[in-house]
């Protein structure tokens, strides 16, 4: 296994493990999305500065990045959805003030006022998303759900084909909240909003 490949399944098996999208991750590095997947699928490795960083996010040690064999950890596929599920709040400044008194700790990741999560031993025990962030979606009607499901691939475009193909219902087109973050969303039978996520190239999308 050379080294990029090692350090890739690291910081996959450490964020997952987690619970932290790639997105959250990106954030707390300073880096795109972009780059985060193409350490992970060993596009790229990370240079020593992000690997002193990971380390001390995970409290582990470099060593553990760059040295440990990982026999038993599978390459991450580029297609499967990773995913998380996000509590609609109309507030998140509020929010994220009541749940830090309420579970005694601070919020550990916020993406530009988008979404804020909680974690206890590593693990993420709560996630929020801002209700202004999610265009199109009337959260005073009656039949719409409360939760946000958060679905993440390596190729959007290719699971937006996908998702064209399969026709479960209806979904916008994909849409970007910044530069690095692109997305598309649907509902489900129960009206709870299911966004999904990823690296976009437009090549992907298949008609």
């Amino acid at each position: 296994m050379d080294v990029k490949t090692r350090i890739g399944l690291k910081i996959y098996e450490q964020r997952v493990k987690r619970g932290i999208s790639q997105e959250a991750l990106a954030d707390l590095l300073g880096v795109s999305r972009q780059t985060v997947s193409k350490w992970e699928l060993a596009k790229a490795a990370p240079d020593i500065i992000k690997i002193v960083e990971l380390s001390k996010l995970w409290n582990i040690t470099t060593d553990e990045l760059l040295l440990e064999k990982a026999p038993d950890l599978l390459m991450p596929s580029e297609h499967i959805l990773n995913w998380g599920i996000y509590l609609i709040v109309n507030d998140v400044n509020k929010s994220i003030l009541f749940y830090e008194k309420l579970l005694n700790r601070k919020s550990t990741i916020i993406g530009a006022g988008r979404f804020a999560q909680f974690k206890f031993n590593g693990n993420c025990i709560l996630s929020i998303i801002n209700k202004r962030h999610l265009k199109n979606y009337d959260l005073e009607s009656a039949k719409h759900g409360k939760i946000v499901l958060n679905l993440w691939t390596t190729d959007l475009g290719k699971e937006f084909s996908r998702i064209k193909k399969i026709n479960i219902g209806p979904f916008t087109e994909i849409t970007s909240f910044h530069p690095t973050y692109h997305y598309f969303t649907l509902v489900d039978p129960d009206y709870n909003l299911i966004e999904i996520t990823g690296e976009f190239f437009e090549s992907g999308i298949l008609e």
